[in-house]
């Protein structure tokens, strides 16, 4: 059949109007941004009296054969060293955005320290090396620093008062979403606060997994059982555990190794929380990395902020409502396996979200705050001790005396150690071992992303951070013949190079003599004026040009 032109055209018009229809509004229900959360296991759930009921393996018995095969040793063994990529089984925001198909880009590496871990390659600079042993050398030791896994957002964020925000509205004037925020209006905010969660849990008993499979051929040195340490809150204490049931095996790890438990509060003193008792980590010496955040967030979310406001009537959003909007992203993506408000941002504003955490990092935590050498010093007083195999005799700069000075709490003998702490300490720690090529591209400015950034978060502090130092006995450079005992540090698969630390000379592999490193450590813990920097009354000048965590006298 034949149409005529004129009704083509009319049709064809008609189809047109057809296809725009008004934007859907919906209101807000009631328990939008509610903050009640499940409890499990259920109130009145764990009745022991049925305990007899489930008897355990031991009790069981009929274990099958169970002789042990050998240790593993990867990292001698392998001619490439294996490599961290994946998030199972969290949804990447890049994957489930399917306009963003064609797009490299992902997300979930600008989350700063909210970021999972993966290998980073040559990041610090050195790029013909791994953490494979170096041809010709024998790995006889290895220190190990990781952070905790992924955990929920610290009590009193930002995040839940968004929440409590949208809530009130909810349940007074009332409020509307739309479009990409029509979600709003039945969400509810489902974080807890400060505890690993499920993917956190998962991270550290697959770091303890990977530990054994690279070093567990160490565990043939030792004499005795194992210490390892972390502090008293409950996800550095859940931290632990999860690795060491990765390392030694869910069934065997309660009686494989004593677990030493610093408690973290104030008045008690520890390396791996050392900010209890520094007293200007914790005033306004300690806030100039959130001011520069501050300010880097009204800079990078100016268009986010009137783009997301066109979309919600009835809640006045600001750039504090927005950033933790951004960062209920990583949160619940952390915590839930997919959110909602990731698809929210572009490619520009994650950047310029890892950009601030990058400024808080460095200006509050990092190189360019004046307290975190002295805040780090303590730690690398009692790496100095394990590698020298000599009692600690200076106690003035936060280290716990009661643990550190017996040998039965702080072993020398160890082939293995492990410590655990917080994002904040372990890049105080760098800083403190004077890793400057981290430092390299100077002080961050706080009105643009510089082109040649050598400190990004995420790839220093991400949930499950770990730093190993790898002892190792190589041929003596003079080529006598002779081994020498050498050292190198390996930051979440990356070679750090050691140049920044007197005595320790340019390496392709990253590698200093053991001598050299502890000659050129215990020349920066005799430079580090503790006393002064933790509790010293001085301003910090602006723009800060600090760059190796010290106030200057």
């Amino acid at each position: 059949m034949t149409f005529p032109t004129r009704l083509l055209i009319a049709l064809c018009a008609a189809s047109l109007v057809v296809a725009k229809p008004p934007r859907t509004v919906h209101s807000a229900s009631s328990y939008a941004g509610s903050t009640v959360t499940a409890v499990f296991p259920p109130p009145d759930a764990t009745d022991t009296s049925i305990d007899t009921y489930f008897p355990g393996p031991e009790e069981i018995g009929f274990a099958g054969p169970t002789p042990t095969g050998d240790e593993p040793f990867v990292v001698e063994t392998a001619p490439v060293a294996p490599q961290k990529a994946d998030v199972y089984p969290l949804v990447n925001p890049a994957d489930a955005d399917v306009s963003s198909k064609s797009s490299s880009f992902n997300p979930m590496q600008y989350w700063g320290n909210l970021s999972p871990w993966w290998s980073v390659g040559d990041f610090f600079g050195l790029k013909d090396t791994s953490s494979i042993v170096p041809s010709g050398c024998e790995l006889t030791q290895v220190h190990l620093l990781h952070r905790h896994g992924a955990r929920y957002p610290e009590v009193g964020s930002s995040h839940a008062a968004f929440a409590a925000k949208l809530h009130a509205a909810a349940n007074s004037t009332g409020f509307s979403a739309s479009g990409p925020l029509d979600f709003l209006n039945t969400w509810t905010y489902k974080l807890g606060a400060e505890l690993l969660t499920p993917f956190g849990r998962e991270q550290l008993f697959d770091l303890g997994v990977a530990f054994r499979v690279k070093y567990g051929h160490l565990l043939n040195g030792f004499t005795d059982l194992p210490v390892f340490r972390t502090t008293s809150e409950a996800r550095m204490v859940d931290s632990a555990l999860h690795f060491s049931a990765g390392f030694f095996g869910v069934q065997q790890y309660q009686t494989s190794y004593h677990q030493s438990i610093a408690i973290e509060d104030t008045g008690f003193y520890s390396s791996l929380n050392p900010w209890e008792n520094c007293a200007n980590a914790n005033n306004d010496v300690s806030a100039i990395g959130y001011e520069a955040a501050q300010n880097w967030t009204a800079i990078y979310l100016k268009d986010a902020l009137p783009r997301l406001q066109k979309y919600i009537t009835g809640v006045e959003l600001d750039f504090a409502s927005v950033q933790a909007m951004q960062e209920l992203c990583p949160y619940e993506t952390v915590a839930l396996g997919y959110s909602a408000f990731c698809d929210l941002f572009t490619e520009e504003e994650w950047k310029g979200y890892e950009y601030a955490i990058d400024l808080e990092l460095w200006y509050s935590y990092g190189p360019g705050n004046p307290t975190t050498a002295a805040q780090g010093i303590g730690y690398v007083q009692e790496l100095v001790a394990r590698l020298t195999q000599t009692p600690l005799i200076d106690f003035s700069t936060g280290v716990n005396r009661t643990l550190d000075e017996s040998n039965v709490t702080f072993p020398f003998n160890q082939p293995i150690y492990v410590d655990a702490s917080h994002d904040t300490v372990i890049s105080s720690i760098l800083v403190a071992l004077n890793f400057t090529t981290m430092a390299a591209g100077g002080p961050l400015p706080v009105d643009r992303i510089p082109k040649k950034q050598t400190y990004v978060a995420s790839r220093i502090v991400p949930f499950a951070t770990h730093l190993t130092g790898q002892v190792m006995s190589c041929p003596a450079s003079d080529n006598s013949g002779n081994k020498e005992s050498y050292i190198r540090f390996i930051l979440n698969d990356g070679v750090v190079p050691l140049t920044g630390i007197n005595h320790c000379t340019e390496n392709k592999d990253g590698l200093c003599p053991v001598d050299k490193f502890v000659q050129g450590l215990q020349e920066r813990i005799a430079e580090v004026d503790y006393q002064y920097d933790c509790f010293a009354n001085y301003t910090v000048p602006w723009p800060d040009p600090i760059i190796d965590g010290r106030m200057k006298q």
